[in-house]
């Protein structure tokens, strides 16, 4: 949602950034300017007529609105608008509206349209309408397409020399298909252009060559980057032995890239002379912004601001950099004096300092970089944009992140759900979490799996499986051969194997004895590795004793790549000999099987149904809203309107008031405390059930009251079934979540809930059913009857709709929900309702 005080900034087609807010009266003058700059022909296709200028009248209705009937969008470039876009309701509170906007023609073909015609529906559906009208003359080919490819169901009238238009504004699958294209399209230019750049303009080198200033320029020049590189000083006319200039205007050359060090206000200093330049990017290592507290975060917003004014994107601020190894760029603007070789593998990390160890290791290890990318602060670019980059990149195949926080969680799932299926994600995300009943770190893993994500814990294990990931092919299945020369060890792989979820292939672990020679060995490895029975190959092999085998015989290693060429992936522990170039070696069995097992996760989510977002019916999204009043909700209510019914409750404060309840709601009936986190504690004595009679009423509200207190529920009995429980949350870091599990106390205390995000498609319900612990009683434990867990599925549904369409849901619980072979009934529900939640992933594009 936009406002006049709270303006969005969008990226255009070509990866640049403008503002976007509201029309105000104050617009005047700007608006006159800007129809000064138009072409004829930009007049005439827009007013119909010559239009030569703005009559005061019509420039007073332009720019007064009301923000309901009457709308207006401007698009600014700096403190100049380059466009505008508004509505107007066709009557009072009629459902259609007549939208139109105009484009200065320097700024035409850049995706401004579609971007105004985001906002302008968003801010109409908010006000009550449902269409908009438009008139556009037939040699407007450019307007035309513009609501043609928004994937709008639009119908066309030719009358009078003018296309008539009109189209549903309501979100489809087709319009937000389209609108992620061009959210995916934008992104992805906005980072090409700062990891390919024409030209560097470095600012903050000291000509003395200390500093970090220096650092970043040197490591610019031995790279080997082949455009301009332009040292920007005041006074010095050559900085590390480059030519120097005191501006990058006045380089004269092209400059697509600003690296900036130095202090806040010298940082913040430079985006107008780095703009006049023409750079599309500024990576800022400079610390003191937002990690120094107030003030500092006080900076970096007026930074990016500057910034996006000025068409900008901005890495960091307190960032070690960019870099790209592509032969044809070999851009090293970091901290980092050495870069791994190039290869294959796009690196993310938020952290600066990381970054330095992530860089070194991976060296160390062999593993390729294709890109790197450290976000410090993450002000502006995140690892939402690097994946949208890396996901059409064809120099890169595998990407790993290290991330601190999510800015925006609900994309960064939408992302990796897509992105997985082409290329594996790896990330170590040491998400901070917050004090209380937060989710354990089972869930957590469990919410990154649900998108593909391969999670790790450790800086090892994240270069441990981009090694693997980077060498090896994905396995077809989880059958494992484990080959070696020692028992201990194919004893202790095959052990890993199981605690891994993976499992050991018949016939194996086979141990060739510390005796083996090479032929031995290298036909056991042939062997395995030629086994329909096998998905995935571990290889130990332990130095023979003294005098059992000669070194030419111990030298296993160099027989490995022929005999491990039947395309399944290995991973290899040798304590002995020099492991071949692209075979993934560990130091122990146990880290080789723990990168196997992530990737054999990883490959299984591959070969599943990634299921599809159903239609439900009986969903009345309005009725849900009216049922929440101001901080209260009526649960039922709400429910009811997502279809899920909540069995009937009558609360009593005396004995005869839950006679008379029972008499409402039929005998027999079921007595339970009134008390919040007692109505379903059946181990507590707080709930008496089947009361057939006055007399059982009597006796068991008298136990009843003297326990737990006068207030209680009196609800009509239903058939017994396996007690459930369903949960919504409001994570920090993921957003909503779903819960599930079974009901009781044991359960409880295990915490055994599985949980997903939303939105929820079938395949993320029907596991949600069955990945509790316990779900085994839910199949007919011990000969009793199968629940509906389809029932259960749908249900689970319902509730994710419900988080993803009433964001003032910040909690909800369903406990208990009784699950039956003929389907499910929901006894209680408790709702918290609070300030909307941020949704940053739906509604209009904005940055």
């Amino acid at each position: 949602m936009t406002t006049v005080d709270q303006p969005v900034d969008v990226l255009l087609s070509d990866g640049s950034t403008v503002g976007l807010r509201p029309i105000r009266p104050q617009d005047a003058p700007e608006i006159v300017a800007m129809h000064g700059r138009f072409s004829e022909r930009t007049r005439y296709l827009r007013y119909f007529s010559p239009y030569p200028r703005i009559p005061e009248r019509d420039l007073h209705r332009f720019v007064t609105v009301d923000h309901r009937d009457r709308e207006a969008f401007v698009v600014l470039a700096g403190d100049r608008i380059v466009a505008v876009g508004r509505y107007e309701r066709l009557g009072p509170a009629a459902p259609e509206a007549e939208v139109a906007f105009v484009v200065e023609d320097a700024y035409q073909g850049r995706g401004i349209g579609s971007v105004l015609l985001e906002h302008l529906a968003d801010a109409a559906r908010r006000a009550g309408i449902g269409h908009f009208v438009a008139e556009v003359l037939p040699t407007n080919g450019v307007m035309l397409r513009v609501f043609a490819d928004f994937g709008y169901q639009v119908q066309r009238q030719f009358a009078d020399g003018v296309v008539h238009l009109t189209f549903p504004i309501a979100p489809t699958e087709a319009t937000l298909a389209v609108q992620r294209g061009r959210e995916h399209r934008t992104e992805a230019r906005s980072i090409a252009r700062l990891l390919a750049p024409r030209g560097v303009a470095v600012y903050g080198a000291s000509a003395t060559g200390q500093g970090v200033g220096a650092a970043l320029l040197g490591h610019l020049r031995d790279g080997g980057y082949p455009g301009a590189v332009v040292p920007v000083h005041p006074g010095a006319r050559t900085v590390a032995g480059l030519p120097a200039s005191p501006s990058a205007a006045d380089a004269g050359v092209a400059v697509d890239l600003a690296v900036v060090a130095g202090p806040p206000d010298a940082a913040a200093g430079v985006v107008a002379d780095a703009a006049a330049a023409g750079a599309h990017g500024r990576v800022v290592s400079s610390a003191g912004f937002a990690e120094a507290g107030p003030a500092g975060a006080a900076a970096q917003r007026s930074l990016v601001r500057a910034a996006h004014a000025a068409g900008m994107r901005v890495v960091g601020p307190n960032c070690l950099g960019v870099a790209n190894t592509d032969e044809r760029v070999r851009l090293n603007a970091t901290l980092a004096p050495v870069l791994p070789a190039p290869g294959r593998v796009g690196f993310f990390s938020q952290s600066g300092a990381f970054g330095v160890a992530l860089l070194a290791e991976a060296q160390r290890r062999g593993l390729g970089l294709s890109s790197f990318v450290s976000a410090g602060n993450r002000a502006d670019v995140s690892g939402n944009d690097l994946l949208q980059y890396w996901q059409d990149d064809p120099g890169t195949d595998v990407i790993l992140l290290y991330l601190e926080t999510f800015g925006n969680p609900r994309k960064f799932a939408r992302l990796a759900r897509r992105i997985g299926r082409a290329k594996p994600v790896v990330a170590l995300a040491s998400l901070a979490r917050p004090a209380g009943p937060a989710l354990d770190e089972a869930a957590v893993s469990a919410l990154f799996a649900q998108s593909g994500v391969i999670r790790v814990d450790t800086v090892a294990e994240l270069l441990d499986v981009g090694v693997l990931l980077a060498h090896q092919p994905l396995p077809a299945g989880d059958r494992v051969a484990v080959v070696g020369n020692s028992s201990a060890l194919t004893g202790l792989a095959a052990a890993a194997c199981v605690g891994q979820g993976l499992t050991v292939a018949d016939g194996y672990p086979r141990d060739v004895g510390p005796h083996a020679g090479v032929a031995e060995f290298t036909a056991a490895l042939a062997g395995a590795a030629a086994d329909d029975r096998v998905d995935a190959l571990v290889a130990v092999f332990a130095p023979p004793l003294p005098g059992q085998l000669t070194v030419e015989e111990a030298d296993v290693t160099a027989a490995l790549p022929a005999t491990l060429a039947a395309g399944k992936p290995t991973v290899v522990t040798f304590l002995a000999g020099r492991v071949p170039a692209g075979l993934p070696a560990y130091p122990s069995v146990e880290e080789a099987v723990r990168a196997l097992g992530r990737v054999g996760r990883y490959a299984g989510w591959l070969r599943r149904d990634p299921g599809t977002v159903p239609e439900l019916t009986g969903v009345d999204r309005a009725a849900g809203r009216a049922a929440l009043r101001g901080d209260t909700a009526d649960p039922v209510a709400l429910l009811a309107a997502y279809g899920v019914e909540v069995v009937g409750s009558v609360p009593a404060g005396s004995v005869d008031e839950a006679l008379a309840a029972a008499d409402r709601c039929g005998w027999p009936v079921a007595l339970k405390a009134a008390a919040p986190g007692l109505r379903h504690r059946l181990d507590l004595g707080a709930v008496r059930l089947d009361l057939a009679d006055p007399v059982a009423l009597r006796r068991a509200y008298a136990d009843l009251a003297a326990g737990f207190g006068a207030q209680v529920l009196v609800q009509p009995m239903v058939p017994p079934g396996v007690a459930c429980v369903v949960e919504l949350r409001e994570d920090p870091a993921f957003g909503p979540v779903v819960g599930f599990g079974l009901g009781g106390v044991a359960t409880e205390l295990l915490g055994d809930r599985a949980w997903r995000a939303v939105p929820l498609t079938d395949r993320d319900a029907a596991e949600l059913v069955d990945e509790p612990r316990a779900s085994p009683l839910l199949r007919g434990h011990r000969g009793a009857a199968p629940v509906d867990r389809a029932a259960l599925a749908d249900l689970l549904l319902r509730v994710g709709r419900l988080a993803d369409e009433q964001p003032r849901v910040r909690a909800l619980t369903l406990n208990p929900v009784l699950a039956r072979p003929d389907g499910i009934s929901v006894l209680h529900a408790a709702v918290g309702v609070g300030t909307a939640g941020a949704r940053p992933d739906t509604g209009p594009r904005r940055l």
